[in-house]
């Protein structure tokens, strides 16, 4: 196949402005790195109800995304020393308002409808809720950092998101980089062609390797807690590209969307995150508890 200079050229400049803008926006403050994430989930929620669509569902859209905003917001505004428990509340009253409304729509298929409105708000918005949460944790004492630190007590850290950022970009591209040279045994074939065994497992031992230089850069967690991290995100990021995968062809589509020229959209450079979030949620409240 000839190279696509053109093609390259665009996906080289997206991959680019998307890693500058990622960054910046998670090292800068938290007001930058949560004004990002929460477009980002907004966004990728109306992708996945764009999706769901094209399988034959019509989701209860305005009052998704509403739930959705009032969802993060709260996460995001939130004192971080309440946890989960300071948006809990919020949860029964947008279930209520959105059985209210399947309840009183004329659509077919209203429970098939229900649903894709409710996974949606579990698939896309919860992990990056759960994200704000991971970035606000106070650790047990302020580590060599240039987060802010009030009373001894570390708060927005911006160094645990960037290793975690770090840890999935190299779990994807170890990944691709050993399967393109010695793959042969398919991991899924029938979700995901591309993807081998050699590739999943050579990705995972580099990425869990890389690990060496996380905890050089980023001390707030210790060797053996980014070898946990590196862990959870190579199993469990895989399991989300697989699933995003799976959705992509269920719809018979390439890509979640078109916001990032030559990537696609927000699901697809976000699908390990989805996955990871939560397992690094919990794993890290027991660490900083």
């Amino acid at each position: 196949m000839a190279l696509n200079l053109k093609t390259l050229t665009t996906r080289a400049l997206t991959a680019a402005v998307f890693v500058v803008v990622l960054l910046s926006c998670i090292n800068y403050n938290y007001i930058s790195f949560s004004l990002l994430f929460f477009v980002v989930s907004i966004w990728g929620l109306i992708e996945f109800y764009q999706i769901a669509e094209k399988l034959g569902a019509k989701p209860f859209k305005a009052i998704g995304v509403a739930a959705a905003i009032v969802f993060y917001a709260t996460t995001a505004l939130t004192n971080p020393d309440y946890g989960l428990s300071s948006f809990i509340f919020i949860i029964p009253v947008f279930l209520f308002l959105i059985f209210v409304a399947a309840l009183f729509s004329n659509q077919e298929n209203t429970v098939l409808n229900l649903v894709y409105t409710i996974t949606g708000l579990i698939y896309v918005v919860l992990p990056f809720t759960l994200l704000n949460k991971i970035a606000y944790m106070r650790l047990p004492e302020c580590a060599p950092t240039d987060a802010v630190c009030i009373n001894g007590q570390l708060y927005y850290n911006s160094h645990i998101i960037l290793g975690i950022m770090f840890l999935i970009w190299g779990s994807d591209t170890f990944a691709y980089l050993v399967g393109s040279l010695i793959g042969k045994n398919k991991l899924y074939e029938k979700i995901s062609p591309g993807k081998t065994w050699e590739g999943s497992i050579g990705g995972g031992l580099l990425t869990l390797a890389s690990t060496f230089l996380i905890s050089k850069w980023f001390p707030e967690l210790q060797m053996h807690q980014w070898l946990i991290v590196a862990s959870i995100i190579v199993v469990f990021g895989t399991c989300g590209d697989l699933v995003e995968s799976m959705l992509k062809r269920q719809a018979n589509i390439k890509d979640s969307g078109k916001i990032m020229p030559g990537h696609g959209g927000i699901l697809d450079r976000f699908d390990s995150l989805l996955f990871v979030s939560p397992f690094l949620y919990a794993y890290l409240s027991w660490v900083f508890a």
